[in-house]
C-alpha cells in the first residue's frame, strides 16, 4: 500500500524525492502533475501524504489540493507543497485548501523526514 504520492513535473526532483523517502522505508507513488495526481489519489486509498509542486502543466498543485478536497471529498490525505514559490498569497490559498506544510525547494529530506512520518503514521 502506498504512504506517500510525490507530485511534480521533473522527473529529477520526483527521483529525490522518492529516492530519499523510500531509503527511509516509506512506500512512494508518483504523479506528473495535478491531473495525474488526482487519478492516483482516486485509485489508492491508502495514500497518506501528497508532496507535491505548484507550477506545473495540466493542473497546478494548488488546484490539485482543492479538488482533493471538494471533488474527491478527502479531508484526510495530508497535502505538502514543494515549491520555489513563496508568496503570501499562494501561501494563504494553500491554507484555505488544507495544506499542512510549505517546503521551498530544494528538497532537504533530513530536516523534514520526522515530520513526514508523523503524517503517514
Amino acid at each position: 500500500m502506498t504512504q506517500i504520492l510525490v507530485v511534480d513535473d521533473s522527473s529529477t526532483v520526483r527521483n529525490e524525492v522518492g529516492g530519499f523517502l523510500q531509503g527511509h522505508g516509506l512506500s512512494v507513488a508518483y504523479a506528473v502533475d495535478g491531473r495525474d495526481g488526482l487519478t492516483k489519489l482516486k485509485a489508492d486509498s491508502g495514500i497518506k501524504l501528497v508532496i507535491c509542486d505548484v507550477n506545473m502543466p495540466n493542473m497546478d498543485g494548488l488546484t490539485m489540493a482543492e479538488k482533493v478536497r471538494s471533488e474527491l471529498g478527502n479531508l484526510q490525505v495530508g497535502i505538502i507543497m514543494l515549491t520555489t514559490e513563496n508568496s503570501p498569497a499562494m501561501k494563504e490559498r494553500g491554507k484555505a485548501a488544507g495544506i499542512k506544510g510549505w517546503i521551498v525547494k530544494p528538497f532537504n529530506g533530513p530536516a523534514v523526514i520526522g515530520s513526514v512520518k508523523k503524517l503517514v503514521a
